[in-house]
């Protein structure tokens, strides 16, 4: 129970409070959240990116006092989608969070074309197959929290409860149309097991429902950029409150591309999300430049 006192405060997952009552975790105790701590990091979305919107308006806390977000992305059924990608490393930074990218059904498809995406980032990755041991995920999770965030259908679920056997998280399938459907229908936060010689901490996991769309309403749009952190140094020498889209015949992004010293695709990216921030586009639908797969929101 919360506290009459606290008023309209919300508790959200991941939240480190005070109880008083009962907190045996008996069953039938009874206590009550009198405190929420201060938060060191709060990870947020949106419905939509445009502020002006009800659904732009409507601001998600996904989870507090997360260190680290693990992106996870499946290589194939369903294809990975970089543009929901780039959204997630946009709210990792914004948020002051660590991103790691997790590639699941890497008995599927190879990683090539999603790691040369993000070959500039020095993204941090680890690739998941069913036979895979998650040493080296669990290695990645040891000492931190870390939320787990993805499209329906990309082996989250499944890979929560190899990770946690005793979570029992539901586990569904994907469409004939390659896309997943919603199985988890809360975000809940799982102590991560110790290993058979525990040295230090195993970590904790918050495991979030699969989302269709990840709305950038709450970030500005100066840090916005900072999630394309392979272009940042390109606007030192745009002209002054340049608003880096494609019809801005100075901004110095077009030639920092063209220089190769970014990717094109990328940059489409970036400006994708400046359009949809003025209501230009819509983050709930995919989309594509010609020709490149991944483009996918």
């Amino acid at each position: 129970m919360r506290a009459r006192e606290l008023g309209r405060k919300s508790v959200v997952v991941g939240d480190r409070v005070g109880l008083v009552g009962d907190t045996s975790g008996a069953a039938g105790a009874l206590a009550r959240i009198v405190r929420i701590a201060e938060r060191s990091s709060v990870l947020r979305r949106t419905a939509d990116d445009d502020e002006t919107t009800a659904e732009g308006r409507l601001e998600r806390v996904v989870v507090a006092n997360a260190d680290q977000l693990v992106i996870v992305s499946a290589l194939a059924d369903p294809p990975p989608r970089t543009g929901f990608i780039d959204r997630c490393l946009v709210a990792a930074y914004d948020a002051d969070i660590e991103p790691l990218l997790c590639l699941t059904k890497a008995d599927l498809a190879g990683p090539e074309a999603v790691l040369g995406y993000y070959t500039e980032l020095e993204l941090p990755y680890v690739l998941i197959r069913p036979d895979s041991d998650l040493a080296e995920l669990r290695a990645l999770l040891a000492g931190r929290v870390s939320v787990l965030v993805g499209h329906s259908g990309v082996g989250k679920s499944t890979l929560v409860n190899r990770l946690v056997p005793d979570a029992e998280r539901a586990v569904g399938t994907v469409s004939a149309i390659g896309r997943g459907r919603h199985t988890s229908t809360s975000a809940v936060v799982l102590r991560l097991p110790p290993p058979p010689d525990p040295v230090g901490d195993p970590g904790w996991i918050v495991d979030t429902p699969g989302v269709r769309s990840f709305g950038l309403a709450h970030v500005s749009a100066e840090s916005l950029l900072h999630g394309f952190p392979d272009l940042v140094e390109a606007t030192v020498d745009c002209p002054a409150n340049c608003p880096h889209t494609a019809d801005e015949a100075d901004c110095a992004l077009d030639a920092w591309v063209a220089a190769g010293k970014a990717d094109q695709r990328r940059l489409a990216s970036y400006r994708r999300l400046l359009a949809s921030r003025s209501g230009e586009g819509d983050p709930r639908e995919p989309e594509r430049n010609p020709g490149d797969p991944l483009a996918g929101s």
